[in-house]
């Protein structure tokens, strides 16, 4: 069994994705849905998958609980709201009471595009955070490399609250540039609130030759960081379409851990994910084997 813990879905119809007007994002301007990625995702041996979501808009997050409800497949939704917002734990509690509602597992803010990097330490976002730990909710953590050690003083002030990093804090693989980028994870990882996604290496690498081998100094720095019983796979879907298949994805997160061990696989490919978001059973698995 597996958990693919980030992927996205979007119609376009329903609303534009202002961010994928960026340069070289042109074949991910089409709808992208649930269906799509359900015959993929099986294929691949995935009974459980983590909705994330793409836009900071508040209709967003009530559909993403609507669509996960209507799916075995989606376990969980990491939705977002305004973490400023003065009634955010009102806000945080309606959302628990919508359809879906029981799936949303955690909270997430664009911060890679926030202009301050030291915006997870503002007041008003200290204090949205101290909601979402309250309300059993996690966070995850979209930054880039500069904005790593926000992300760890905002893990020291808040010791109750998971922090979870998303596509390793998006390292510049096509560069090869790891001093830096290294020493901040680690210095993440250092805090036991926290948490890494092994995903999204591959559109961070050089999308059109990358090759395994160039991604695996990555993956063996948090894998050394963080450790399996904090790693979890990610497939990033669709947005890893730029660089890989779905199948491609999953295997070469296969391969990156190898050389691990059947109990250590088993956390990174289905335990962590389960345990940090407390999702629910694999369809047709007992329901006391899972958090």
């Amino acid at each position: 069994m597996t958990v693919d813990a980030h992927h996205h879905v979007w119609d376009l119809s329903v609303r534009d994705q202002d961010w994928l007007h960026a340069p070289g994002l042109g074949p991910l301007r089409r709808d992208f849905t649930i269906g799509d990625l359900a015959p993929e995702a099986r294929a691949a041996g995935v009974d459980r998958t983590v909705l994330v979501q793409t836009v900071t808009v508040p209709e967003e997050t009530p559909e993403l609980l609507t669509l996960a409800a209507g799916h075995d497949l989606i376990a969980g939704v990491v939705g977002w709201t305004d973490l400023t917002r003065p009634d955010v734990a009102d806000e945080l509690a309606r959302l628990r009471e919508l359809p879906g509602g029981e799936r949303l597992k955690g909270i997430r803010h664009q911060v890679q595009g926030e202009p301050d990097p030291r915006w997870l330490l503002r007041a008003d976002v200290h204090r949205g955070l101290a909601a979402v730990a309250a309300a059993g909710l996690v966070y995850d953590l979209v930054v880039l490399p500069h904005q790593l050690a926000a992300c760890a003083a905002a893990a020291d002030a808040h010791e109750g609250l998971s922090f979870v990093l998303d596509h390793l804090g998006k390292p510049p693989v096509a560069s090869g540039r790891r001093g830096p980028w290294a020493s901040a994870v680690r210095a993440l990882a250092a805090r036991p609130n926290t948490v890494c996604k092994l995903s999204g290496l591959v559109t961070e690498a050089d999308r059109a030759t990358w090759r395994a081998a160039d991604l695996r100094p990555w993956a063996d720095t948090v894998l050394d960081a963080f450790g399996p019983h904090r790693l979890m796979f990610g497939s990033d879907w669709p947005v890893c379409t730029l660089a890989a298949t779905y199948a491609e994805v999953h295997a070469t997160a296969r391969g990156l851990t190898a050389g691990l061990g059947p109990a250590e696989r088993a956390l990174l490919f289905e335990g962590t994910a389960t345990a940090v978001y407390g999702l629910g059973p694999a369809p047709g698995a007992p329901a006391s084997g899972h958090r």
